[in-house]
């Protein structure tokens, strides 16, 4: 595994080093921007991005959103010292595969090594903000689908509108397959919908852009 360590606190860069060697890992690069991240992204090529969001000049978001819109697959990993709403959201929106608080160095490794294996790292407490999260940067939605629907359920719907599959939901959420087709199967059966691409569109048309 081959990581890109990205902060601009070097003695940020120089911890998350040392910790990753420890570990075995490789380190492909440092840099200390996210105008580096770009560049070092392209010219490296490393297995996963590890990335500050709050840098002084260009951002963690910003970098990962550019390197996303060339490279759909690549494996970003943000840290950050706080759950900043907006940040989430962002990082959910722009494809990122992961969301850690920066202070929790422990879960790093597990975290890269969960990534590395196609996983997405999103803790319960960020999955539980989603639907408050999209309900206040787009529309509110109707008193009648909050009534039908629980806030897990409407996390998945999300999720769902997103594009993602029942697999990579179940990462996400932290739940099985068949866990995950249950509820699809009782959303749909709530709000009598055939399948889940009536159930993307009435998302977006209830709740707005994902």
């Amino acid at each position: 595994m081959k990581v890109l360590i990205i902060d601009d606190d070097p003695l940020i860069t120089a911890s998350l080093k040392m910790i990753l060697e420890a570990k075995k890992i490789d380190i492909a690069g440092l840099g200390h921007d996210g105008s580096e991240a770009i560049h070092l992204f392209e010219q490296l090529k490393p297995d996963i991005l590890l990335m500050d969001i709050q840098m002084k000049k260009v951002s963690g978001l910003t970098a990962a959103k550019t390197i996303l819109a060339q490279y759909p697959e690549a494996k970003i990993l943000l840290l950050t010292t706080f759950s900043d709403d907006d940040y989430i959201l962002k990082a959910l929106k722009y494809g990122v595969k992961g969301y850690l608080i920066k202070q929790d160095y422990s879960s790093i490794v597990p975290a890269l090594t969960a990534v590395m294996t196609g996983q997405s790292v999103f803790g319960t407490e960020i999955i539980s903000k989603i639907p408050n999260l999209l309900q206040d940067n787009e529309k509110k939605p109707s008193t009648l689908t909050h009534d039908r629907l629980s806030d897990k359920e409407i996390a998945l719907t999300a999720l769902v509108a997103k594009g993602l599959s029942n697999k990579e939901i179940a990462e996400k959420m932290f739940l099985s397959e068949g866990t995950i087709r249950n509820y699809l199967s009782a959303i749909l059966d709530k709000l009598a919908l055939r399948d889940r691409t009536q159930l993307a569109v009435f998302y977006l048309k209830n709740w707005g852009n994902v």
